[in-house]
């Protein structure tokens, strides 16, 4: 469909509009500045961003308290995690006046298709999935390519764990699959008293995001990590139903249970998809491999029928379990067919 052209009048109305927010806002950083020069606000501290609010954010102060914040005209791209510098001022609100490197920054596609960050500073992301549903290997494998191609540290938790068989049965091959490539498996229920020590034990002293597909229990475990929170989280939620966007603004929460932890959570986190990656990109987000790549007799091998490929001849010995690969192939023409 074309775009829709907008009349002389219409385009004089955009412009007018934008450059009456363009004189407000540098009304307002003259103001700003004015104040910093003259004292009125306090000494600089650190801080961190629990959410974004356009041109405002609300900081977490080294107290705890939440302090809502200006950002000064040159800091562009913050979002939810970022560690910053700010400083109060007489009324109680505050003003952002530089950030720190970060150390991960988690981004998603945007709907034009260009990564936008959602999250910053994140340790590890969580990837839950059940014994019922029971688990689907290639989405669980899909979760994995994505969490590797940003450089975070992936964990699986298996929710509804008191439902496992006595002998594991085919939720516990599957855990053991991953364990043996070296990912984190954590058990956790909600249904047993103590259920999510183990989890607890995980989260603390970390930041993490929750993702896995519908009907795992992500909510319910969302709300046994913050009890305190989920009144507020239930109204995002009904919210997001009806179509208010400001629930795609991830949010900074502290667990008061995992000691030290906080999560960050919004729905645009929890969908975390592939679109955005390449082929190698997919193909490097299988960790087992890595030690095969570049290995292969022609150097743009498609890892499919060619002679002297590495990664059919590890297959076949044994190094690279054959429904892991198969999953790759299948990842990987999902992708073709989405483009």
């Amino acid at each position: 469909m074309s775009k829709r052209k907008l009349t002389r009048q219409q385009r004089w109305r955009v412009e007018k509009i934008q450059a009456e927010r363009e004189k407000r806002a540098a009304k307002h950083q003259a103001k700003e500045a004015e104040q910093l020069a003259a004292g009125e606000y306090g000494a600089e501290q650190s801080g961190r961003i629990i959410a974004h609010f356009g041109r405002t954010v609300e900081v977490r102060s080294q107290s705890g308290a939440a302090v809502r914040c200006h950002l000064r005209a040159n800091l562009q791209g913050l979002v939810t995690g970022d560690v910053v510098i700010w400083r109060e001022g007489e009324d109680g609100s505050g003003v952002v006046v530089a950030a720190t490197e970060r150390d991960s920054v988690l981004s998603r596609p945007d709907f034009q298709g260009r990564l936008k960050p959602v999250a910053a500073n994140v340790d590890q992301i969580l990837i839950v999935f059940a014994v019922e549903p029971v688990p689907y290997a290639n989405l669980i494998d899909r979760y994995l390519v994505a969490a590797e191609a940003t450089g975070i540290a992936p964990v699986l938790v298996l929710n509804k764990s008191d439902l496992l068989p006595d002998d594991g049965g085919e939720p516990g091959q599957l855990l053991e699959r991953y364990r043996a490539l070296g990912y984190p498996v954590v058990n956790a229920t909600t249904a047993r008293p103590g259920g999510l020590g183990a989890l607890h034990r995980q989260l603390a002293g970390r930041t993490s995001v929750l993702v896995g597909q519908s009907g795992v229990g992500k909510s319910s475990l969302i709300d046994r990590l913050l009890p305190d929170e989920t009144l507020r989280i239930g109204a995002l939620s009904e919210e997001s139903r009806t179509g208010t966007h400001t629930t795609t603004t991830a949010r900074l929460y502290a667990m008061p249970e995992a000691e030290g932890g906080v999560l960050i959570d919004s729905p645009g986190i929890r969908e975390f998809g592939l679109t955005h990656l390449d082929a190698d990109t997919v193909t490097a987000g299988f960790v087992e491999f890595r030690p095969y790549l570049g290995r292969c007799r022609f150097r743009d091998c498609r890892h499919q029928s060619e002679p002297g490929c590495a990664l059919l001849a590890a297959v076949e010995a044994g190094t690279i379990h054959p429904e892991r690969f198969a999953s790759y192939r299948r990842i990987l023409a999902s992708l073709e067919r989405s483009r």
